[in-house]
């Protein structure tokens, strides 16, 4: 059986069963299905959430599923603090797709023709108090290379406008952005598909810095250890998911924009936005009881999502320079970071490091940290501890002018003032080496209770406090 997004839920709620929550109460999508996980996460916890009833709407919802890295690792196999190698060395191993028969496609069982398209059907949230609107927030957005053929596909913020149009927003320098004006400059329009709810390792494989235009099924494949299943499109030569829930098909048209946002982005403000070109859905196709995919903008999910392929790459691209890597993370609760843990040889090792790092994710990371390998860098005491015991800012930080930018979704890349006319800008990012000194020199030792101690502890043996215990501390 072919896996997505179904095989997944099926695979956490036997790993997990409290990692899955239903929600049969009819919600409001305008802030009732992202109020549920804001509630949740005010108590630190982080279940996937379905909501079986959304007002005005005929599918399911599913939200807030990608939330804890141990359910990445629970899809790539591994432990969490291998997540990045793993993912990393898949993305070394591509698997091509495989094209399957329209009687084969589970997506193709039901079809909304042109005439009947209404997004207001979809259980599509307005996520945050400010947005502009309703977001597709999780849709992987499928469109061909005009030039080479390649299928490129990644995921972007889509404002729905009305029952047909929606906006899509490039940045920088995004693949679907640099193949849209292709078609622009020809003056004609871009045929596009948007996929919703898939497996993991299929969202995931769309958001991988993948070099060059395509090779996000490839990847999608490779994370999910089999060749991604694809079908032809109703309206154009495009290949989608063929078990994805749903398939949103049509165009960006040439010459209409739209003024999209604003749309709470997660670096957690609001930032973006303007004119964006406009999307014209023209078919629909789902799968039997579909279940529409969100993720909660702005939020932790948003960050996990984002993050956890950004480490593979990196881990990928800094163990090319750097061999005696051990790992690196990028945190989720702050994405502009990332922890870098290497055993140094040279005093070179750090830089080269952390310019690989800060050249796989130009747009993004703002600090790189490189610690030492007794560092765990997905504990962020850990790399505090190392920052505070082995940095010496004077010596130990480089900064380095006008690194990002102009613009984008990061505020320190924009000029304020008072009349609210906000100006792109420069910004820098920093390397900050928290490691110590390269062999021959001799560093104070780390205190540690001996590992061989700590595994004769017999934890088995602990128990709680019972009356009589208590009763000798109040008598003595």
């Amino acid at each position: 059986m072919a896996q997505d997004l179904r095989t997944y839920l099926r695979q956490l709620t036997e790993f997990d069963p409290s990692s899955v929550r239903l929600v049969d109460k009819e919600v409001d999508p305008r802030f009732g299905i992202t109020a549920y996980a804001a509630a949740l996460a005010e108590k630190g916890d982080y279940p996937a959430l379905i909501f079986n009833s959304v007002k005005g709407a005929e599918f399911s919802c599913v939200s807030n599923l990608l939330t804890e890295y141990e359910r990445i690792a629970l899809y790539l196999g591994c432990e969490v603090s291998d997540i990045p190698r793993v993912y990393g060395e898949k993305l070394k191993k591509p698997i091509a797709p495989v094209v399957v028969e329209r009687s084969q496609a589970k997506v193709k069982e039901n079809v909304i023709s042109e005439q009947d398209v209404d997004l207001g059907k979809l259980p599509i949230p307005v996520h945050n108090e400010m947005d502009g609107g309703p977001y597709l927030s999780a849709g992987v957005m499928i469109i061909r290379d005009p030039d080479s053929g390649l299928i490129n596909a990644g995921i972007y913020r889509h404002q729905i406008f009305n029952a047909t149009d929606m906006g899509v927003w490039f940045l920088g320098a995004h693949h679907g952005g640099l193949i849209y004006k292709k078609y622009k400059k020809m003056g004609k329009p871009a045929p596009i598909a948007i996929a919703l709810g898939h497996h993991p390792g299929f969202v995931m494989g769309s958001v991988s810095r993948v070099q060059g235009i395509g090779g996000e099924y490839e990847a999608a494949g490779a994370l999910m250890g089999e060749a991604l299943e694809l079908v032809q499109a109703e309206t154009s030569d495009l290949l989608v998911p063929a078990h994805a829930e749903i398939i949103l098909e049509g165009v960006i048209l040439p010459d209409e924009d739209h003024v999209e946002g604003p749309f709470g982005e997660w670096p957690g403000h609001y930032l973006g936005g303007g004119s964006v070109p406009k999307i014209r859905i023209t078919r629909i196709t789902y799968r039997n009881h579909a279940i529409f995919q969100d993720i909660v903008a702005s939020s932790r999910e948003h960050l996990v999502v984002g993050g956890v392929p950004r480490s593979g790459s990196i881990y990928q691209t800094v163990k090319e320079v750097v061999p005696s890597l051990k790992t690196v993370h990028v945190p989720f609760y702050a994405r502009m970071h990332c922890y870098i843990s290497l055993h140094k040889e040279r005093e070179a090792d750090v830089k080269k490091a952390a310019f690989a790092a800060l050249n796989t994710e130009q747009e993004n990371l703002r600090h790189i940290v490189v610690v030492d390998d007794d560092i765990d860098v997905f504990k962020g005491e850990e790399v505090a501890w190392a920052i505070g015991t082995r940095f010496d800012a004077e010596r130990d930080l480089l900064v380095i002018p006008k690194w990002n930018g102009p613009g984008g979704l990061l505020p320190t890349n924009w000029e304020y003032n008072a009349e609210g006319k906000n100006t792109p800008r420069m910004s820098s990012a920093a390397i900050i080496d928290a490691t110590k000194p390269a062999p021959p020199v001799v560093f104070p030792k780390r205190a540690v209770v001996p590992r061989e101690f700590i595994e004769l502890a017999d934890l088995q043996a602990l128990r709680e406090p019972g009356a009589e215990d208590r009763g000798k501390w109040l008598d003595s």
